[in-house]
């Protein structure tokens, strides 16, 4: 069924799909996606784009209306937002869902749910959904290392490549991206400090709070000093900085912290929508490399991350083992992370060989000041990998994309216009 949205005609469709990619006659899940087209052209033969959201575990966004890339994009495409495995509306991974794996199960399960299962999904749509032409894809943060394992695997697939913010390092493995990725944490929150210089004094009394006072969330879970520095991952937000300094703003009620801080500290905490993003070490598995907690001990060599660091730094988009014992909807798996993150015999997601050759054209936006993606791996890949053409920016933060400028860019340097 076809429903309609101001200026949007978005149709939905699952597909049952193997959990092995190479085992079809095995256990399956569902995978969803779904389509997008402006009203005004749902009639058209338009060219099909698969938008490849960024996580892991990200599910495709619920437009509204037709505004921002999306508005541009179905311009002259047709659109399929989907949802990666593992989230959203394709058989997402939750307590209740893998409820009954032991620890080893759910380890050996989540194993399905890395980029190169995600491509494999993508192609079943292409060949089922969009007709079987070879179609674009447009890969956000985490879209864009599935679009270097689409563009190691089914090439064939591909007539080209929108990039933003997500140029991975071929060969970075866990250790060498949590080394670049601290130091990238350590200068947002210098820039924090500098635009709002009382919040030093502020963030200190809440840990210094937190550290003598047991102090529930609103699911009953503690709120401890070290998941209060969580909250910093929105830095490499274009708003992040100020989302983070009014939430202090009205921390306080009396001498308590207000229900309205811990609410949204829970919220923005809690990892709700499962916890594949928050396993996310496992993307940087590489052969013979155990992620083993990789930020836990990145961060235990870097002093001026330490709970008496002076000022004390929010953390950023870095998964640390505590996690799973002090977050609610992550405790279910805390013996599955271990041994997913004591793997050792993970398949290669990136064809060196292959990429080098690689005749796709590909555009990529690299923001040079991005908190999540190293830009020194990502221009390192675009040398590395045939036929891409960076454009490098600090014009946009992490969340870019959602100007619709960016994709405009883009889309017009494929077309040969830029």
């Amino acid at each position: 069924m076809t429903i309609r949205i101001p200026g949007l005609a978005l149709t939905d469709h699952t597909l049952q799909l193997p959990l092995d990619h190479s085992d079809p006659g095995g256990a399956t899940i569902e995978v969803f996606g779904r389509e997008a087209v402006a009203v005004d052209k749902a009639d058209q033969d338009l060219p099909w784009l698969v938008f490849l959201q960024g996580g892991p575990g990200g599910e495709s966004p619920r437009p509204m209306r037709a505004d921002g890339w999306l508005a541009h994009i179905t311009k002259t495409y047709r659109v399929l937002l989907l949802d990666q495995r593992g989230c959203g509306r394709s058989t997402p991974v939750t307590a209740k869902s893998t409820e009954g794996m032991s620890a080893a199960q759910f380890a050996a399960y989540l194993r399905h749910f890395r980029a190169d299962s995600i491509v494999a999904d993508a192609e079943a749509f292409r060949q089922q959904i969009a007709g079987g032409k070879p179609w674009t894809t447009l890969g956000q943060s985490y879209g864009g290392f599935i679009t270097l394992t689409y563009l190691s695997q089914a090439p064939e697939g591909l007539v080209g490549c929108l990039v933003t913010g997500g140029l991975a390092g071929v060969e970075a493995d866990s250790v060498d991206v949590y080394a670049r990725t601290f130091p990238r944490i350590a200068r947002k929150n210098a820039a924090y400090y500098e635009r709002y210089p009382d919040d030093a004094a502020a963030v200190r009394r809440i840990a210094d709070h937190l550290t003598v006072h047991r102090v529930a969330l609103p699911d009953g879970s503690p709120l401890t000093p070290e998941r209060f520095r969580l909250i910093g991952s929105i830095f490499g937000m274009s708003y992040g900085y100020e989302h983070v300094h009014w939430l202090l703003d009205t921390a306080w009620d009396g001498d308590q912290l207000a229900d309205r801080f811990l609410e949204t500290v829970l919220t923005e905490t809690s990892y709700t929508q499962g916890p594949i993003y928050a396993l996310q070490e496992y993307c940087y598995g590489a052969p013979g490399v155990p992620t083993g907690w990789a930020a836990d001990r990145e961060i235990a060599r870097r002093p001026e991350f330490a709970a008496d660091a002076d000022p004390l730094l929010f953390t950023g988009e870095t998964m640390f083992r505590w996690m799973f014992d002090q977050i609610t909807l992550l405790r279910p798996f805390a013996e599955a992370a271990d041994l997913l993150a004591a793997v050792d015999d993970w398949p290669p997601l990136y064809d060196l060989d292959r990429l080098a050759s690689n005749k796709v054209p590909v555009v990529a936006a690299v923001y040079f000041d991005d908190m999540y993606v190293d830009a020194e791996l990502s221009l390192d890949t675009a040398r590395r990998v045939g036929n891409v053409r960076p454009w490098v920016t600090n014009e946009y933060e992490h969340d870019g994309l959602r100007t619709g400028a960016v994709v405009e860019r883009l889309t017009d340097m494929l077309a040969g216009k830029v």
